[in-house]
C-alpha cells in the first residue's frame, strides 16, 4: 500500500481551499448576499458579519479543500490518478460536507429553498474545480515529476 504525500495532501488542500473559498465568496457574498441577510432577518437573527466569522469560513473552506485532496490521495490506488478520480473525491466531500447537511434542513423551512438549492448547485461545481486543480499538484511519496507523470498515462 502506498503512503499518502501529506505535504501534498496540505499544498493540494490548499489550492482547493482557496478556490472553494473564492467560489463561496462571489456566490453568498456578492450574488446571493443580500437575500441570506433577509433570509436571516426575517428569522429575526440579522447576519453578524464579523472579522472573526469571515475568518472560521476562509478556515472552513481550507478544511474543505484539505478533506477533498486527502480523499483523492485515500482513493487514488483504486480508482487511479487523474481528474475523474479528483471529480469522485470532490462528490464524495461535497455529498457529506454540503447536500446531505442541507437536506436536513430544508424540510423545517427556515430558508427558502430555491437559495439553498442555489447554494448547493453552485457549491458542487465550486468543490469539484477546487478538487481537479488541487489533485493536480497531488504527487505519491517518492515519485518524480516524470515517473508521476509515466503513471498517470
Amino acid at each position: 500500500m502506498r503512503q499518502i504525500n501529506w505535504n501534498r495532501v496540505l499544498l493540494g488542500g490548499l489550492v482547493a481551499g482557496l478556490i472553494i473559498d473564492v467560489v463561496q465568496w462571489l456566490l453568498n457574498g456578492v450574488f446571493l448576499g443580500s437575500d441570506w441577510r433577509q433570509a436571516m432577518q426575517s428569522l429575526g437573527r440579522p447576519l453578524a458579519e464579523t472579522p472573526a466569522r469571515g475568518l472560521f469560513y476562509i478556515l472552513l473552506g481550507v478544511a474543505y479543500g484539505i478533506m477533498a485532496i486527502w480523499l483523492y490521495a485515500s482513493i487514488r490506488p483504486r480508482y487511479g490518478a487523474g481528474p475523474i478520480t479528483a471529480l469522485y473525491a470532490g462528490l464524495g466531500v461535497w455529498l457529506l460536507g454540503d447536500f446531505l447537511p442541507a437536506l436536513t434542513w430544508m424540510p423545517r423551512g427556515l430558508f427558502p429553498r430555491h437559495l439553498m438549492a442555489i447554494a448547493m448547485l453552485v457549491g458542487l461545481v465550486g468543490i469539484l474545480l477546487a478538487t481537479v486543480a488541487g489533485a493536480w499538484l497531488y504527487q505519491e511519496p517518492g515519485l518524480g515529476t516524470a515517473t508521476a507523470a509515466r503513471r498517470a498515462a
